[in-house]
C-alpha cells in the first residue's frame, strides 16, 4: 500500500545528499515564512559551495549505476514516485499553500499538475529511440544513439514549488541523468517533501540531491555547479537577468542549458470574439496564483468596438473575486509571496495612474488581511508609457489597452523582448490562422486561457529563453546524440 504522510512528516529542514538528510556544512540556517501572516514556519539549511560540491560528488558516484539501469527499471521507480505524490496530494497541497500562499484548491491542483509530469516521463523513459542511418558506403554501418547528458543542476522558482521542480527532475531521471537541485529560498519545503517521496519510491542514494540556500548565499553556492565540469546541464526557471547570468557563468565548461525565463504576455480581444469566453479565459489565465505566473497576461489589448463592454464585464467579475488566506476554503486569491512583490505591484499601479489610467476594480493594498495582500485590479486607459507595459507585474493587475485594427494589435503584442506566451480571442477562422503565425511566442492560446499540459512543449523565444519542458520534446534537453560508425563489414 502506498504510504501517506502527515503534513508535519513532510517538512524537512536539512539538505538531502547521497540519500541522507544533513545540515549545511557550516551549520548555517535561514527562516522560511508563511506569506499570509509572516510567521516563521521553520529554519532550513543555508548551504555554501561546500554543500554544492558534496551534492555533485554524490551525483557523480551514483551516475554509472543509474544510467546503466534498463529504461523500464527507471520507469518503474518514477511510477512509484508518481503514486506517492498522488496519494499525498492533500498534505502536499497544504504545504504549498502554507509556504507559497496560494489557495488550497490551487495547491492541490499544482500537486496533480506536477505529478502528471512524473507519470508522463516515466512512460517516455521507455521511448528513447535512436536511428539507423541509411548506408552511404559499402562495409560501413552508421547509427545514432541517445545517451544521458550527465549530471543535471536544476534551479527552480517559488511560484510553483512542486510543479517546476517535478518537470525538471522527472525527465532528467527518465533519461538516466543524476540530479543536484536548489529550490527558491522562499519555498524550499515543498521541494524537500518531493525529494523525500522520491527516496521513498526507491530512487537510489546520490541519484537525486537537494540543497537549500538563502538569497545571500545562493549565488556563491550555485557558482560551484557552474564551474564544475562534471555538471553537464543547467535547467532553470526564473527571471531573464538570472538566466543570462547562468548562461555567461557556465560558458567556461560549455554546459547544455534549458532556460524558461520571464514573460510579458499579451492577451488580445478582437471585435468578433465571444466576450463571455474571453472574460472567463482572462480570469483563468491572469488570476491563477494571484497573477504570479510567467504566462499570466500582462497586457490586455481590446479592440475599440468592444472595449467598454469588455471592461465592464471584466471589472464586475474581478470585483467578485475573494481574497483570503489559504485557510479560507472560499479563497480565490491569496497573499503575494513577499513584501518586495507587493511593493512592485503598488509601484506599477501608482505609475499607471500617474500616466492616465483609471481604476475599474481594486487598485489598493489590503492590510486588514495581512502584510502581503493586494486587491485584484482592473485598469482602463493603459498606454505604452506605463511601467507595467514593459515590465512583468507578477501580480493581480489587468491593464486594458485599446486598439483599432489587427496590424496594430500584432505590432503592440510583439513589441517586447520577451516571447513566452500570447493569447487571443476571435471567431474568424482566417484571422485565427494569421494571428497564430504572426505572434512571436513559444506558446499561443487561441480562445483558451489555460495552456499548460504535460503533453505539450512549454518554453519561449527571444529573451524568454530556450529549450522545452514537457511533451515528447522535453526529454531531448537531457540527452546527447552519439554517432557510431562501424567499418570493415564488407
Amino acid at each position: 500500500m502506498t504510504r501517506q504522510f502527515e503534513l508535519k512528516e513532510l517538512i524537512r529542514s536539512d539538505n538531502f545528499i547521497d540519500g541522507q538528510w544533513c545540515a549545511a556544512a557550516d551549520g548555517a540556517r535561514f527562516a522560511v515564512s508563511d506569506p499570509a501572516t509572516g510567521t516563521v514556519i521553520t529554519q532550513v539549511a543555508d548551504s555554501s559551495p561546500a554543500d554544492a560540491r558534496a551534492a555533485t560528488d554524490a551525483a557523480a558516484r551514483a551516475a554509472p549505476a543509474w544510467r546503466n539501469l534498463l529504461p523500464k527499471e527507471r520507469a518503474t521507480i518514477l511510477h512509484k514516485w508518481n503514486a506517492l505524490i498522488v496519494a499525498n496530494q492533500d498534505a502536499l497541497g497544504a504545504l504549498i499553500s502554507l509556504e507559497q500562499g496560494k489557495p488550497l484548491a490551487e495547491g492541490r491542483g499544482e500537486v496533480a499538475y506536477g505529478a502528471s509530469y512524473v507519470a508522463w516521463f516515466a512512460d517516455e523513459a521507455t521511448r528513447i529511440y535512436g536511428d539507423i542511418i541509411p548506408q552511404q558506403q559499402r562495409g560501413k554501418r552508421m547509427t545514432a544513439a541517445k545517451e544521458p547528458v550527465g549530471i543535471v543542476a536544476a534551479i527552480t522558482p517559488w511560484n510553483f514549488p512542486l510543479a517546476m521542480i517535478a518537470r525538471k527532475i522527472a525527465p532528467a531521471l527518465a533519461a538516466g541523468c543524476t540530479v543536484v537541485a536548489k529550490p527558491a529560498e522562499d519555498t524550499p519545503l515543498t521541494a524537500s517533501a518531493l525529494v523525500l517521496l522520491a527516496h521513498e519510491a526507491g530512487v537510489p542514494a546520490g541519484v537525486l540531491n537537494l540543497i537549500t540556500a538563502s538569497r545571500d548565499h545562493a549565488v556563491a553556492t550555485v557558482a560551484d555547479w557552474l564551474e564544475d565540469s562534471r555538471v553537464r546541464k543547467i535547467t532553470f526557471t526564473g527571471s531573464t537577468p538570472v538566466g543570462k547570468y547562468l548562461a555567461r557563468e557556465s560558458a567556461g565548461t560549455l554546459k547544455k542549458l534549458s532556460l524558461e525565463l520571464g514573460g510579458n504576455a499579451p492577451f488580445i480581444v478582437f471585435d468578433d470574439a465571444d466576450l463571455d469566453a474571453a472574460v472567463t479565459g482572462l480570469l483563468a489565465s491572469k488570476f491563477r496564483n494571484g497573477g504570479q505566473t510567467c504566462v499570466c497576461p500582462n497586457r490586455v489589448y481590446v479592440q475599440a468596438g468592444v472595449y467598454d463592454k469588455f471592461a465592464d464585464m471584466l471589472s464586475r467579475r474581478v470585483a467578485e473575486l475573494k481574497v483570503a488566506p489559504a485557510t479560507d476554503p472560499d479563497a480565490q486569491i491569496g497573499p503575494m509571496i513577499n513584501i518586495r512583490a507587493l511593493d512592485k505591484i503598488a509601484r506599477h499601479v501608482d505609475d499607471a495612474l500617474a500616466h492616465g489610467a483609471r481604476v475599474l476594480a481594486g487598485g489598493k493594498r489590503l492590510p486588514e488581511l495581512g502584510p502581503n495582500y493586494y486587491a485584484p485590479t482592473v485598469l482602463a486607459d493603459a498606454n505604452h508609457e506605463m511601467l507595467l507595459c514593459g515590465e512583468e507585474t507578477f501580480g493581480p493587475v489587468v491593464p486594458l489597452f485599446r486598439f483599432d485594427d489587427e496590424p496594430e494589435a500584432i505590432e503592440a503584442a510583439n513589441n517586447t523582448p520577451f516571447g513566452l506566451a500570447s493569447y487571443f480571442y476571435s471567431q474568424d477562422l482566417r484571422r485565427i490562422d494569421r494571428v497564430s503565425r504572426a505572434l512571436e511566442a513559444g506558446i499561443v492560446g487561441i480562445n483558451e486561457g489555460a495552456l499548460s499540459s504535460e503533453a505539450a512543449p512549454f518554453g519561449g523565444v527571444k529573451e524568454s529563453g530556450y529549450g522545452r519542458e514537457g511533451s515528447k520534446y522535453g526529454l531531448d534537453d537531457y540527452l546527447s546524440i552519439k554517432y557510431l560508425c562501424q567499418g570493415n563489414l564488407a
